[in-house]
């Protein structure tokens, strides 16, 4: 079920939106049919009664020849007339007080103190002494009801004549199902729509800023010095991206700070070691001494790289429309001039607003590292719609499953296939995967099936 139900916030509000509007449809709907049946069948009874009495009053008047004429034109298949010397045997329902109420006061007096008495009540169709039990009036015509097992509301009158006959009177009031005009439905459709497609706005415009505080996390995951965002919207969408700015803010001080704190440590530390060579070589030779000057080198080349690293994480590069193609071609190119086993595959030109010398570091990096340790290197670039992929092949023994991750924490180093003596300091990939995913891109490594090691970039077409 769940997957059913839209995932955009947009979606939710507008599905919970349109609920509502169905709840509160489906009950107006029914509150509007049942006060329409109820006030059809008020007026029914009102024009009844008063039909009765404008009709008991003319043949109480009448002279007695034309009771008989009066009774037969007046009557049809809703109102029965009778005219009788007794009262009549067949009178169904309950006495109805409020209406015998209404109905003397549409009468004359004398003709209300001779009113018998009304009753009201259901009668199963047909109904006894109509003409044409099958049809019904509705709407000023006749017709076939739809069912023929119908109920009907009957409301009898009696009254005593001036000369003691008994007239007595039968109205008929069909039980119509509840009814919606389709003018009905139509202005609740039309109402629907307009609510629905200003909502849909509404929403659309009060959650546009929550999009751009989106975009500006995901950017910031690659770039912690990109441009803050722009405040607007409702007032707690501005909180928000006031506060996303000055998490920002106080992301990018504590990178300063730790570049700081990373030169100066790095550069502190080549007095002492320089004062440590000096003494390692002043003392006579022997195979322990040339062991802590090797020392002391690995140490100076852990600075260099520190140092290195900490001047590419403070400099900030322009970004500018590259051909990654040609840039590649370019690396490839001067490895092949200093004699190195390298090849890259023809491709398509590729532009890419990057920072070139950032991918350059990168390139160069994955490459050297397929020189180094698998003594040959086979380029490939591949590009879609979305991203670019540049895949790196080497002939080498490749790297343990469970090292595939780790190589590219800082300062982290294989011990068998990535040796000391190959001069590393660990901080080669750690830096290539920072710059890639300052690109919104990101590097990873795979065994070939084949052997060796496949190093793949994937790098996003719409930058950072």
């Amino acid at each position: 079920m769940n997957r059913l139900l839209p995932r955009t916030l947009v979606g939710q509000m507008i599905l919970i939106l349109l609920g509502g509007l169905v709840v509160s449809h489906l009950v107006v709907g029914w509150i509007y049919s049942a006060d329409r049946q109820q006030a059809v069948r008020a007026i029914s009874g009102y024009a009844a009664t008063q039909r009765i009495a404008n009709l008991a009053r003319l043949i109480d008047e009448a002279p007695e020849e034309w009771r008989g004429r009066i009774v037969a034109a007046a009557s049809d298949p809703t109102l029965r007339i009778t005219i009788s010397a007794a009262p009549p045997a067949d009178v169904v329902g309950e006495t109805d007080a409020e209406v015998q109420s209404d109905l003397a006061e549409q009468l004359p007096g004398a003709l209300a103190r001779r009113l018998r008495g009304v009753m009201t009540g259901a009668q199963t169709m047909p109904f006894a002494g109509i003409s044409h039990p099958g049809m019904l009036m509705e709407g000023g015509m006749m017709r076939q009801p739809r069912h023929r097992a119908a109920l009907w509301h009957n409301l009898s009158a009696g009254f005593k004549l001036t000369d003691g006959q008994y007239l007595h009177f039968t109205a008929i009031l069909p039980e119509s199902p509840p009814a919606t005009p389709w003018q009905f439905l139509m202005a609740l459709v039309a109402m629907s729509a307009v609510v629905v497609l200003s909502s849909l706005w509404a929403v659309r415009r009060v959650t546009a800023p929550l999009g751009t505080v989106i975009q500006a996390a995901e950017r910031l995951g690659r770039d912690v010095n990109a441009p803050p965002i722009i405040a607007a919207g409702s007032r707690e969408m501005r909180r928000a991206a006031n506060a996303f700015n000055d998490m920002q803010a106080k992301l990018q001080r504590l990178l300063e700070n730790r570049t700081r704190m990373l030169a100066a440590l790095s550069h502190d530390l080549r007095t002492p070691l320089t004062l440590l060579r000096l003494r390692v070589e002043a003392l006579g030779g022997g195979e322990e001494r040339e062991r802590m000057l090797g020392n002391i080198a690995e140490l100076d080349t852990m600075i260099d790289a520190t140092l290195q690293f900490a001047r590419d994480e403070a400099k900030a590069e322009p970004w500018r429309r590259t051909d990654i193609t040609a840039l590649l071609a370019a690396i490839v190119d001067d490895m092949q001039d200093a004699g190195l086993a390298v090849e890259v595959a023809p491709a398509a030109s590729v532009v890419l607003e990057c920072q070139p010398g950032g991918l350059r570091r990168v390139l160069g990096n994955l490459l050297d590292n397929a020189l180094k340790y698998g003594h040959s290197a086979h380029a490939t670039l591949l590009a879609t719609q979305g991203e670019i992929t540049i895949t790196i092949d080497d002939d080498g023994p490749g790297i343990p499953e469970a090292e595939l991750q780790r190589v590219f924490e800082p300062f982290y180093r294989l011990e068998q296939s990535r040796s000391r003596d190959t001069g590393g300091t660990g901080l080669g990939l750690a830096i290539a995967q920072s710059i890639a995913q300052a690109h919104g891109g990101q590097i990873s490594l795979t065994n070939r099936h084949e052997g060796g090691l496949r190093a793949t970039l994937t790098l996003s077409r719409y930058g950072r």
